[in-house]
């Protein structure tokens, strides 16, 4: 199968294009910069191109000739994401419905059973590219992940730099919600399976372990082999828990107080409409998917890869600084804080 990955470059996208390599398919990795594909080490099997998911004629272009799609495209890193993420779904919708693709995967987030005007924007943004894209005319399925555990992984990457950098961690009453973290490696085998089989509609995708938000710290810290200690906040308003955990974390701005807007509602998979591997050994738990996460020297989807985001990368120099994680944490902040506004310090 031909297969198009939009949004390969990201962090999904990334490991997606060698484990569809891998399942036999032919690769069309797609994404808005120009093509780098020895930066991500994509070699046989794999076409890189540039595509403006905004753009309708490049989006029909890069369609020709496409079995299938698997749409990863997410604009959290800026103030306008919603109203960019649904033109580029109806533009992706629009050029699907007049093509020959038989297939579409998209990759959502998992939606609180609430009334949507509760919603958080993220997840509102969600559920609005993926009814666009569900109406696009082909076979289609939105596959809502719940927190995806992996190096490099955004969401994972902000629970661990707040657990590494805070030895004592405030938690609001609110944060207390639960949730269902899956890891990388199982978002690509649900992927790679629903590309080729019938489902259509929306499908949850969670691992088998439900916690507690700050049990999930609890458990990050613990992977790391750090003593944290956690203690509830009763006063701590979402507007400054976002403001806080941004200037806390080297994560864009943007996309940390966007996550947190989405902590105020469980995150987890419903009954009858969960996703489960139709072969191959079960999903990984939390306590395995954070263990393989946290240890630097694991290669594979939950390890770092060279062309992950710069804010999420660890190790080097800062490793072997003779101070507390705490300490390293601070100091890896504090030169991000730098060359954020002093560019090429």
């Amino acid at each position: 199968m031909r297969v198009l990955v939009l949004g390969a470059t990201g962090y999904v996208g990334s490991r997606l294009v060698p484990h569809l390599v891998g399942l036999g398919h032919e690769v069309v990795a797609a994404s808005s910069s120009p093509p780098r594909p020895a930066r991500f080490g994509w070699r046989e099997g794999v076409s890189a191109v540039q595509c403006d998911v905004l753009d309708p004629a490049a989006v029909e272009r890069t369609l020709e000739g496409v079995d299938a799609v698997v749409y990863l495209v997410h604009s959290l890193d800026r103030t306008d994401f919603t109203d960019r993420d649904r033109r580029a779904a109806e533009t992706v919708a629009r050029a699907v419905g007049r093509s020959d693709v038989r297939r579409l995967v998209y990759l959502s987030g998992l939606v609180p059973q609430v009334p949507e005007r509760e919603l958080s924007r993220h997840i509102s943004s969600r559920l609005d590219v993926e009814r666009v894209l569900l109406a696009s005319g082909t076979s289609a399925v939105a596959l809502r992940a719940g927190v995806v555990i992996g190096a490099g992984s955004t969401s994972y990457e902000v629970v661990r730099q707040v657990a590494t950098l805070f030895v004592v961690q405030p938690v609001p009453h609110w944060m207390r919600h639960r949730v269902q973290p899956v890891a990388v490696s199982d978002v690509l085998r649900a992927v790679g399976e629903l590309l080729e089989d019938d489902t259509e509609g929306d499908v949850d995708l969670g691992g088998p372990d439900v916690l507690a938000y700050p049990d999930l710290m609890a458990a990050c810290s613990r992977a790391g082999r750090l003593t944290r200690l956690r203690l509830p906040a009763p006063v701590a308003p979402p507007a400054l828990v976002g403001l806080a955990t941004a200037l806390a974390t080297t994560a864009p701005f943007h996309t940390v107080t966007a996550l947190i807007e989405s902590l105020h509602h469980d995150m987890v998979c419903r009954p009858g409409r969960t996703w489960a591997p139709a072969s191959g050994g079960p999903l990984l738990g939390v306590e395995e998917a954070l263990a393989l996460a946290s240890d630097p020297t694991t290669a594979g989807p939950e390890g770092s890869l060279p062309s992950d985001p710069g804010w999420t990368r660890r190790g080097g120099l800062f490793d072997l600084l003779p101070a507390p994680a705490s300490t390293r944490q601070a100091v890896r902040l504090g030169l991000h804080r730098l060359r954020v506004l002093v560019p090429g310090a």
